[in-house]
């Protein structure tokens, strides 16, 4: 993925990475159009940012992925770049499935079929372009478990399988299918996380990963440093070491 030149849309991205991640691409000469639920937010980051264009989008609604996507592809028919960067994480506790089970339905909808409903709205109109991509936005847990979010850690892992499956089915088209690796990173994701000292920094992690994006224009999947301990415990024999660390350093894996 060029760094600059392209027209981007980011559904999901009104707060955290992914409204951090669309300022540093338009700051660095690309069109970009932020998606969300909440027109107040959408309306404010329109005000704010000039340039950067606005749709509402629901990405854990079929009807309102298939509206916004005609209404991005009427105003922007050179679209070339789509991030599905909409997600939601939220705790569960598994021993009592009334405790649970709504969450986890709720997580896969909006984690799993979103991002599939999104790449199927918008992969014949990516086709066309001579040089496009489809950004997923996968997490390292869906190589090390966080306790308390299976769910969540589950819909990861189904995202970067699909990554690795629609890159191969894509690679006799234009579509380039790139996988985004975050960290935890202090976002509002879940409660307490922006003040988690365990967490990264949110401006290190958008400017780290926007760098690795300008520098390796060709990569399967943007990697910051700080991911790599989770992304790789099980290759590098440590895994079950990782799991520990993980859940004795997280507040929400205890």
């Amino acid at each position: 993925m060029d760094i600059s030149g392209n027209t981007v849309f980011i559904p999901g991205s009104t707060s955290g990475i992914g409204l951090a991640l669309a300022l540093e691409l338009h700051a660095r000469g690309n069109k970009v159009i932020v998606g969300g639920r909440r027109a107040e937010l959408l309306a404010r980051i329109a005000a704010e940012h000039p340039g950067i264009d606005t749709v509402r989008i629901d990405t854990g609604d079929a009807g309102s992925i298939a509206a916004a996507a005609a209404q991005v592809l009427a105003d922007h028919p050179d679209l070339n770049v789509l991030v599905t960067m909409a997600g939601i994480m939220r705790t569960e506790d598994w021993h009592d499935p009334a405790t649970f089970l709504a969450t986890a339905e709720a997580t896969v909808t909006t984690n799993v079929l979103g991002p599939i409903r999104l790449v199927a709205a918008f992969v014949e109109h990516l086709r066309t372009r001579p040089d496009a991509t489809i950004m997923t936005v996968s997490s390292g847990l869906a190589f090390t478990p966080l306790k308390a979010t299976p769910s969540y850690n589950a819909s990861k892992a189904a995202i970067h399988m699909l990554s690795e499956s629609v890159r191969l089915q894509l690679a006799d088209t234009s579509v380039k299918v790139v996988e985004l690796v975050p960290p935890s990173v202090r976002t509002a994701l879940l409660p307490g996380q922006e003040d988690n000292e365990h967490a990264m920094p949110l401006d290190e992690f958008v400017t780290e990963a926007v760098g690795l994006i300008e520098s390796r224009p060709d990569a399967k999947e943007i990697q910051v440093e700080r991911v790599k301990f989770l992304r790789y415990g099980e290759a590098r024999g440590d895994y079950d070491q990782v799991v520990a660390a993980l859940n004795d350093t997280d507040p929400h894996g205890k």
